[in-house]
């Protein structure tokens, strides 16, 4: 089988990215480990050589294991025996060569045993293991829970729970509940403190790899509370045994990836940080680790099937010739290249803006930032927060779109079990439902247009340098950036907050067509190989971008009756 990092040059180009000496300056806090791990680097050179033969060992197992376990894994799925989840045959076979490999706490510290990498190179693992099987990268994805006990547990719990989570042991984050799905301030599961421990008592939902061996748990900590502030985060080690897998959901997709109901019984667990603090503070930091780990795995999805249907166009043949040479084939064929450029570009530039944050977030508690690092930890983070849901709610539709496209490309065999397709597009419809469904991300992405964020930085973005070549492309987007924002001001100006979330998801999705469109053009100011791709994106970018304004200015607070349910008939 082929390499899954060495046949995609795309993922080699992200990962030399220009920011990229300064995120391992700071990751690596100027190499200052070399001298107490021999793994550790001794320069930046040192460093991307490390990620690169990390990556190629991630896309020789993607290839050769993975891959081919896919269509297995999806038949058998996982079950429950002796209130244990056992993974499919394939699946178990996956983890055990990627632990093997010691692919585990990828991000994580050496003091645990981790391998120290910035976001961006892990980031990319699990792009190319969601290109092998999607669901497969929800086991082996969920050690980026990890990140959150890194930075806000105690050190006692870091050596704890860290150093297994490095050497193979799986996770879980346990936030939803019957009654509690993307409205997590109506989470009910009780903790309280009995002979000065806390125990959990409840029931959990829809928790993907339930059964893994340490689960970050949203629990009500604060009684007679019924909102988030009443709420703080728990570690539940699976060994006390203390937690019953009621049942495993059988899926649409990601067959192979268990979901399970779990009902908590005096299950003894720790307190992660401050009480109160659970949804406030750190399952928004899991949440938005989860939704870029979304974009990786849309990313990724996007990738097979655009792959796949590419290779039946080549080979299949109707007419006296093969199907690719039929303009309605080759035009929907680039047009997904373009979107996967578009989605995969996005997916890096925001896993950058989270990396240096981070890092710096880190720093601060080694030492004091000086205020030039301040302000720019403060710039980066607010660029995540924008970027963030903007990547997952963009990705993940795109990969629901490219998957069906790749089925339609295929015609009645894309229907059948006989082709990945049939898999990849069931896989690919979750992505944009969970850890927040589109329309959630507009929910939270649409700060970033009311408040300028995402005009100030395509403001920046066209003033870098561009060759010749590409300025008319540039002044395609800074007409589309001109209609953008006297939609926002026609928007805005009404003054009506439902007027705005009316708008919002089109006005957000204008933002990324934008933003995507300037993205594609950096690119191809580093390789011209990316030229095609970001001329088809931009050409249809201005035509969804002309056709929401179209709607937008053709609308008026008072259509708003026309889509509201009549309650009396409800």
């Amino acid at each position: 089988m082929a390499n899954f990092f060495t046949d995609n040059p795309d993922l080699k180009f992200h990962l030399e990215h220009p920011l990229m000496k300064k995120i391992v300056a700071l990751k690596e806090r100027n190499f200052a480990d070399k001298d107490k791990f021999d793994y550790a680097p001794m320069d930046f050179e040192d460093a991307m050589d490390s990620y690169d033969k990390v990556l190629e060992i991630v896309g020789e197992i993607c290839g050769d294991v993975v891959a081919p376990n896919a269509e297995s894994v999806d038949q058998e799925g996982p079950k429950i025996v002796n209130n244990e989840v056992v993974y499919a045959k394939g699946t178990q076979e996956n983890l055990d060569a990627l632990v093997k490999a010691g692919l585990m706490g990828i991000t994580l510290p050496r003091q645990y045993d981790g391998l120290n990498f910035p976001i961006v190179p892990y980031i990319m693992a699990a792009d190319i293991v969601s290109r092998a099987d999607a669901g497969f990268v929800n086991i082996w994805g969920l050690q980026d829970c990890a990140e959150t006990i890194n930075e806000f547990a105690d050190d006692d719990q870091k050596e704890r729970f860290l150093t297994r989570v490095s050497h193979g042991e799986t996770m879980a984050m346990d936030l939803t509940e019957p009654d509690a799905g993307s409205d997590l301030q109506a989470v009910q599961l009780k903790a309280e403190l009995k002979d000065g421990k806390w125990v959990l008592n409840g029931v959990k939902r829809f928790i993907t790899n339930g059964d893994g061996h340490i689960a970050l748990v949203l629990a009500r900590s604060e009684e007679g509370t019924n909102d988030g502030r009443g709420l703080s985060m728990f570690i539940y080690d699976r060994n006390h045994k203390s937690v019953i897998v009621r049942r495993l959901e059988n899926k649409m997709g990601i067959k192979g990836s268990p979901t399970c109901e779990l009902v908590f019984k005096d299950a003894p667990a720790e307190l992660v940080g401050n009480r109160k603090m659970g949804l406030i503070k750190y399952v928004m930091a899991l949440m938005n680790g989860a939704r870029l780990g979304i974009g990786a795995q849309s990313v990724g999805v996007c990738e097979a099937a655009y792959r796949e249907a590419l290779e039946y166009a080549k080979e299949r043949e109707q007419f006296g010739k093969p199907i690719i040479q039929f303009p309605a084939v080759y035009e929907m064929l680039a047009t997904m290249k373009a979107k996967l450029d578009a989605g995969r570009t996005l997916l890096y530039e925001t896993s950058r803006y989270v990396d240096i944050y981070k890092t710096y977030m880190h720093i601060s508690e080694e030492r004091k930032l000086e205020p030039e690092e301040r302000k720019e930890m403060k710039r980066y983070q607010k660029l995540a927060d924008f970027f963030t849901p903007l990547l997952k709610g963009m990705t993940s539709e795109y990969s629901n779109q490219l998957a069906y496209d790749a089925v339609q490309i295929h015609g009645g065999s894309g229907f059948m079990k006989d082709y990945p397709v049939e898999r990849i597009y069931r896989d690919a419809r979750i992505t944009s439902i969970y850890e927040g469904t589109t329309q959630l991300q507009v929910v939270a992405a649409i700060r970033g247009v009311t408040t300028g964020g995402y005009l100030d930085r395509i403001r920046e973005f066209e003033m870098m340098e561009l060759k010749p070549e590409l300025h008319a492309l540039r002044r395609t987007l800074i007409g589309m950036t001109d209609e953008y924002e006297r939609v926002v001001k026609a928007v805005v100006g009404v003054k009506d907050l439902e007027y705005v979330d009316y708008q919002a998801r089109r006005m957000v999705e204008m933002a990324g067509n934008i933003v995507m469109g300037y993205l594609l053009l950096h690119d191809t100011q580093r390789n011209d190989k990316f030229k095609t791709s970001a001329e088809i994106f931009i050409a249809r970018g201005k035509a969804d971008n002309h056709a929401k304004a179209g709607f937008i200015f053709n609308s008026s607070i008072d259509d708003l009756g026309f889509y509201k349910p009549d309650l009396a008939d409800a």
